[in-house]
């Protein structure tokens, strides 16, 4: 086959991206421990949570309409962090190399880790909401109201899963990428997740009412459950979407270095 014929059956990158996604839910399907993870522990957190945590939080039985927009970003940032092991991994397995080798665009594996992060964090956002029905959770929301909550909740995980992915490709191996973003998962508890800011020291109550969780998770609140949004639906979406092109930017130029560069 001479080069000009190569040239003409290299496929498109929305061929290569559908073939990537497809990979990465199939990884995913098979990881046992990760899918385990991302069933199990939304029903585990609910559950301790509400029976465990609740009583003494709320006494009057109602934390469950309280906690399950926390539980939900709890979850997501979980489940997004795994994307920075599976992307440390790729870089580190020599299948970029591979690829490389191949008439496709490698950078595409990437997008593949995003899509299907994206995907299995939003089954888990199902599982915690029928969960949370199942030990008393109501929403006062709309048709309207629950599109633009799981519109907002898929902004969220797409930020964090893009930043977990710059995170992967930054670490020089798998163990680094999932220590660095440790850091990360640590947001929702400092945030209006669990309990209201106002019962936080002052000090404290600063950092959480200024970091990025605090407005999505009220914003959410105030679409199913009928609390006041004030502006932080303009904060949630502007937080993400800061964090979604610092982090795209973050990943393509790490990508184009280290895969240039093996």
């Amino acid at each position: 086959m001479t080069p000009t014929q190569m040239t003409e059956v290299k496929p498109t990158y929305l061929t290569t991206n559908a073939v990537f996604i497809g990979r990465s839910i199939r990884l995913s399907m098979r990881n046992t421990e990760a899918l385990v993870m991302a069933i199990v522990l939304p029903v585990m957190l609910m559950l301790m949570f509400t029976y465990v945590f609740g009583g003494a939080i709320d006494p009057g039985g109602d934390y469950v309409v309280y906690v399950v927009p926390g539980i939900i970003l709890l979850c997501a940032g979980f489940g997004s962090s795994s994307t920075a092991v599976s992307v440390a991994e790729d870089m580190t397995n020599g299948i970029i190399d591979r690829f490389r080798t191949m008439p496709l665009h490698s950078v595409s594996v990437i997008t593949g880790h995003i899509v299907a992060s994206l995907a299995r964090n939003l089954l888990a956002t199902g599982i915690v909401i029928g969960v949370g029905h199942l030990v008393g959770y109501r929403s006062s929301a709309s048709a309207g109201e629950w599109l633009a909550a799981l519109g907002v909740i898929a902004l969220f995980i797409l930020a964090f899963t893009v930043l977990f992915a710059a995170i992967g490709l930054s670490s020089g191996n798998p163990s680094a990428a999932s220590g660095y973003g440790f850091a990360l998962l640590f947001l929702p508890y400092l945030s209006s997740a669990f309990v209201p800011t106002d019962t936080m020291p002052i000090w404290l109550r600063g950092v959480a009412e200024h970091q990025p969780i605090t407005p999505v998770i009220e914003t959410i609140r105030g679409l199913l459950n009928g609390t006041p949004i004030h502006n932080n639906g303009w904060l949630a979406i502007a937080w993400c979407l800061g964090l979604l092109a610092i982090a795209f930017i973050w990943c393509n130029l790490v990508f184009k270095r280290k895969s240039g560069r093996r």
